[in-house]
């Protein structure tokens, strides 16, 4: 078992990616993830314990919009018509890392972590977020405003968001 302190990571994340894993495995859901202001955190998380191999079976991490059109098949048009920061991006985000994996559910995450990037429709700490489930009809998005201090405290935050999202 990971104990919080041989992690470099939040004692409160290894807690829900031990759910996330043990749970997932014990549904035999495997998972995709797609990971831009995260950069990585939701799998490094995962990884962090051990038998996440029965239940990831990849992550994107495409920080920029080229690599999310280049990884996941976003449409330049969603980018420009929308933004990276949208639930139209993120939902294909999920989409794409859905058709390219083994995955049973996806999660992706784009934001505004700060200090800079932020606009007046879209302030830093901006997180959007989606969820596929394979053989369902609606995918399931969110938009959340997290009210950090820091750029640190809203990827943490959007790491534990994502986290929660990938609990069957």
């Amino acid at each position: 078992m990971v104990e919080a302190m041989e992690s470099m990571l939040p004692p409160e994340v290894i807690a829900l990616a031990r759910r996330v894993v043990e749970e997932n495995a014990a549904a035999g859901r495997r998972i995709a993830l797609a990971e831009s202001c995260t950069g990585g955190l939701v799998a490094s998380a995962l990884t962090e314990i051990p038998g996440s191999s029965a239940v990831l079976d990849r992550s994107y991490v495409t920080y920029s919009n080229r690599a999310k059109m280049d990884c996941l098949g976003v449409s330049d048009d969603i980018i420009d018509a929308f933004g990276a920061v949208s639930v139209a991006c993120v939902y294909a985000m999920a989409q794409g890392a859905m058709e390219r994996s083994d995955a049973d559910v996806t999660v992706a995450i784009s934001g505004v972590a700060g200090p800079d990037g932020g606009s007046e429709d879209k302030p830093v700490g901006t997180v959007v977020f989606a969820r596929l489930i394979k053989g369902e009809e609606s995918p399931e998005a969110e938009n959340r405003l997290f009210e950090e201090e820091t750029r640190a405290g809203v990827r943490l935050q959007a790491t534990l968001c994502a986290l929660e999202l990938l609990l069957p």
